[in-house]
């Protein structure tokens, strides 16, 4: 299970780490970012939706359920939100893998909240995360920090944070798909009252536009959070968080391979740091299990 659990954790990540490849396109063409994540959100549920028709399961949820899946599908919301904020303060590869400092925010609301403990280990290994994340925001050669920038996607990491502990704690007796189902539903929700405030148009230009919310519903939402969900139940909300640090890599290799995005000494060491912080919290992980 412990294999299976880091398996969809990696997957996730490298899900996740696809989103660049079909919001800069969408970005670019000065398609509004409510419309363009009101379509992700709302096909992924789809997706699930019909899974859970094709499997017969039902979609019944009671009062205190609704409350946490609508608490879930508003922080999920949000951190999509500040995150893609973050791609123009930042630039797509650098605001993905600042996003990244969520496994440190998982990591303190478990030890501080939930009286989960830090091994020596862990510690070292969200410190080297933290290192990273500062590096990436440092403007250039120079010390100066983004500040902007770091605290935006630092409130994406927050929200995605909190998600991911709500999903660990909340005792939820509803399937990973009927979780990701209604999370979809009511961030699609969120987006949908945020366009209509704004009063932006639902029309889809093309079927080209069209495919491409399909499959950035499928491969970056649904794919995503079901691996999510499940790595949780599996491995818990720490090792799942910090196996997440393979997001930015991928993110950061789309936007200097397809985008033209620098790859500078920062980044590199950025990442190099990251993926330390990653390969150090499985092994102190493996010891605590067998310690146990």
């Amino acid at each position: 299970m412990k294999f299976k659990g880091y398996l969809l954790g990696i997957m996730s990540a490298v899900s996740f780490g696809l989103i660049p490849i079909f919001i800069l396109p969408l970005k670019q063409a000065h398609f509004s970012m409510n419309i363009t994540l009101f379509y992700r959100f709302l096909f992924s549920a789809l997706m699930v939706g019909g899974y859970l028709l094709y499997s017969k399961e039902s979609f019944k949820i009671n009062k205190k359920e609704a409350l946490i899946l609508i608490t879930l599908g508003t922080c999920y919301a949000l951190s999509s939100e500040f995150l893609f904020i973050g791609y123009d303060l930042l630039t797509p590869g650098i605001a993905s893998t600042v996003l990244f400092v969520y496994p440190v925010i998982v990591a303190l609301i478990m030890f501080f909240f939930y009286k989960e403990k830090l091994t020596q280990l862990s510690v070292i290994s969200l410190l080297l995360a933290f290192a990273g994340v500062t590096v990436l925001c440092m403007k250039g050669e120079s010390m100066e920090i983004n500040f902007t920038g770091l605290g935006v996607v630092m409130l994406s990491s927050l929200f995605y944070a909190s998600y991911m502990v709500i999903v660990n704690k909340s005792n939820l007796k509803v399937s990973g798909f009927k979780l990701s189902f209604y999370s979809m539903l009511f961030t699609a929700a969120f987006f949908m009252f945020k366009a209509l405030n704004s009063q932006e148009s639902f029309t889809i230009p093309s079927v080209s536009i069209f495919l491409n919310f399909i499959i950035f519903a499928f491969l970056t939402t649904v794919i995503s959070s079901l691996c999510l969900v499940y790595a949780i139940k599996y491995i818990g909300s720490t090792p799942t968080a910090i196996l997440g640090a393979l997001e930015p890599v991928v993110a950061v290799m789309i936007s200097v391979m397809m985008f033209h995005e620098k790859f500078t000494f920062n980044l590199l060491i950025g990442i190099v740091l990251i993926l330390l912080g990653v390969i150090l919290n499985i092994v102190s992980e493996r010891k605590r299990v067998m310690h146990a």
